[in-house]
């Protein structure tokens, strides 16, 4: 079982280039970064994955979102799967044992059954109202983040619409890492703000 930093920190093209995004996110002191380019072609998001891993420093890892012949290429640490991507056994036999693989849940069923894979961590959410995601899925809410959590045996990763004033509350419904875009990449400062996350998860 990987061990999770507090915070899960996500580099989404939505607000810039991932890889500026990624590199202002590592220099504040984030060490699991997804990359997510959900508009990209294969070439482009390969070359922008190329790019991050060759700025990350060695205590890193760059996981990979829904690309899993990309994250397989580039060697990234890993790959975080959607409900609608390839099944996580057949990307953990194409992967390996080595890699991370991670896997979204939006409700109580749908993280059960997730704590079934041969996955390392289980993402649910949203756990407020987001507005990072197109079509978002009802909020989970910090009952049932709570009510998952105990469920459940594989360690949770949060998402949607965490601010940091929420962090706290967060993990003590649970989650073993927070991740985060808007209040991040939104803060005009990313390194900065990614040092009060730190700060504030008491990393």
């Amino acid at each position: 079982m990987i061990a999770l930093p507090r915070l899960y920190a996500i580099a989404d093209a939505q607000f810039g280039d991932p890889v500026q995004i990624a590199q202002c996110l590592l220099a504040g002191g984030a060490r699991l970064i997804q990359v997510r380019y959900k508009n990209a072609g294969g070439g482009e998001f390969f070359g922008c994955v190329q790019r991050v891993l060759a700025m990350a420093p060695a205590d890193a890892r760059i996981i990979v979102n829904d690309r899993v012949d990309v994250a397989l290429i580039t060697g990234a640490a890993g790959v975080h799967l959607g409900q609608t991507d390839l099944a996580p056994t057949a990307v953990r036999s194409i992967l390996g044992l080595d890699r991370i693989v991670g896997f979204s849940t939006h409700n109580l069923h749908q993280a059960l059954e997730a704590d079934q894979f041969f996955i390392d961590y289980i993402a649910v959410g949203p756990i407020f109202r987001t507005t990072s995601k197109q079509n978002p899925d009802p909020p989970v809410g910090l009952e049932g983040l709570a009510e998952i959590s105990k469920a459940v045996h594989k360690p949770i990763v949060a998402i949607g619409g965490i601010k940091i004033e929420q962090a706290k509350e967060v993990l003590q419904a649970g989650a073993r890492s927070v991740a985060v875009i808007r209040d991040l990449l939104e803060s005009g400062d990313v390194a900065a703000r990614t040092r009060q996350w730190i700060s504030t998860l008491g990393i």
